[in-house]
């Protein structure tokens, strides 16, 4: 599928007004594997005739990290740059790759001036589904493999989207494996709260080799992701175990689109 991904700024010089506003994130744009994932839920928008567009060089990070890190004044700077553009194109709906980008834009930034509806893109997927529009046909078929689903700090315990993720993978032809830590007892990857930047405090054990007795209990042989911080740490979690041949990360968006055939 060749993707065309308009600008709001292109779009606006036509006239026209995007359906959605897809929030890419600092992960979606920089990191090599997260572009994959941008890729994908792009190819689903264009896939089901969304109407949508990107900032592109006008986005700049949400702020979340200097925030978690404790830099509240250079948040505050970036959201209300952001806030700034973002209003300028009137936007109403954003739809974002990453959980951390989602909590922030939807639960902090209005008490700074921007008020949007925001989705994570495995709601949107969720929503597609139920209207019909995506339907796991035509691609790969996932039949007789395990998944498990990994759920994000910022997308489960501090949103409650749990039903979203599981909802996407539902539809496959699979068996869909639970984690003994998972939804309100989910495990962190380890790479929230801006612990991502840092070097690891001394410990026994890192956090995602950890998360890995629970898939490898669990008998997944494909972990699905909603966010690129967790995709990172998981990915780096199955080479510490040496089971790259044996256990696939995959998003959520990346695993629809292969199902799809798109």
């Amino acid at each position: 599928m060749e993707l065309k991904i308009p600008t709001m700024a292109q779009m606006t010089a036509e006239g026209n007004t995007p359906e959605i506003l897809f929030w890419v994130g600092c992960a979606g744009s920089f990191d090599e594997r997260a572009q994959n994932i941008t890729r994908d839920i792009c190819k689903i928008l264009q896939h089901v005739g969304i109407s949508y567009a990107v900032l592109g060089t006008e986005e700049n990070c949400t702020g979340d990290p200097a925030k978690r890190a404790g830099n509240e004044f250079l948040f505050q700077m970036q959201a209300m740059g952001n806030i700034e553009v973002l209003n300028s194109y009137n936007v109403k709906k954003i739809v974002t790759g990453c959980p951390h980008c989602f909590n922030t834009i939807a639960n902090e930034y209005p008490g700074l001036g921007g008020n949007y509806e925001v989705i994570h893109h495995t709601q949107l997927i969720q929503g597609l589904i139920n209207d019909g529009k995506l339907k796991a046909e035509g691609g790969e078929s996932f039949k007789g493999r395990r998944i498990t689903f990994h759920d994000p700090c910022y997308l489960g315990r501090g949103n409650g989207v749990y039903e979203a993720p599981r909802a996407a993978l539902e539809i496959l032809d699979t068996e869909l494996v639970e984690m003994k830590r998972c939804k309100s007892n989910g495990l962190c990857c380890g790479a929230g709260g801006a612990q991502m930047f840092k070097e690891p405090e001394p410990g026994k054990k890192d956090i995602n080799a950890e998360r890995m007795t629970d898939v490898l209990e669990a008998g997944a042989q494909i972990v699905a992701s909603g966010c690129p911080f967790c995709m990172t740490m998981l990915s780096d979690g199955v080479k510490h175990i040496n089971k790259e041949q044996e256990i696939k990360v995959l998003d959520i968006a990346e695993i629809t689109v292969l199902a799809n055939g798109l």
